[in-house]
């Protein structure tokens, strides 16, 4: 009975050590920072101001409060298995204007009249009618308004 147990116990315990080495446990993947594109980059240009900046990139992930002329991006990606990435720009800003741009991502040099503008098409669709609740009718009805009232109200505001 002993020797079984001993058996029993190795055997056990080489399965545990060879599930570590096996990857059997789900890593995550782990995004920080901003997430930073080359299409971003390339939309920026010398003398845009701080806003249409951060309308293309968003929030900076560093906002120093000595150095409030830099803005810096970061954007780190660690996968379960894996090697690391990271990317980093760095504005610049001269008043309220963009001066420079540094870091790992940098602006595209192709020639602008040369190269095809993005269309997007956007397709809104129709609003869809909702018949109003028992409430909405009772309310209706003691009021002496139709739903088609309420919704011509609703539009002018």
């Amino acid at each position: 009975m002993k020797k079984l147990l001993i058996i029993i116990t190795c055997f056990a315990s080489l399965n545990l050590g060879a599930c570590s080495s096996w990857n059997v446990v789900h890593k995550i993947d782990v995004q920080q920072g901003n997430v930073i594109t080359q299409e971003q980059v390339n939309q920026l240009e010398p003398g845009m101001s701080r806003r249409q900046v951060q309308f293309i990139m968003g929030s900076p992930m560093v906002a120093d409060v000595f150095h409030q002329d830099r803005w810096d991006y970061f954007y780190r990606l660690q996968p379960g298995y894996g090697e690391p990435t990271s990317k980093h720009v760095t504005l610049f800003f001269d008043d309220d204007s963009l001066e420079r741009i540094t870091g790992t991502l940098h602006p595209d040099e192709t020639d602008t009249a040369t190269a095809q503008p993005r269309q997007v098409t956007l397709v809104v669709p129709p609003e869809e009618r909702i018949p109003p609740g028992i409430l909405n009718r009772f309310w209706y009805w003691i009021t002496f308004r139709s739903a088609m009232d309420q919704d011509v109200m609703a539009s002018d505001k």
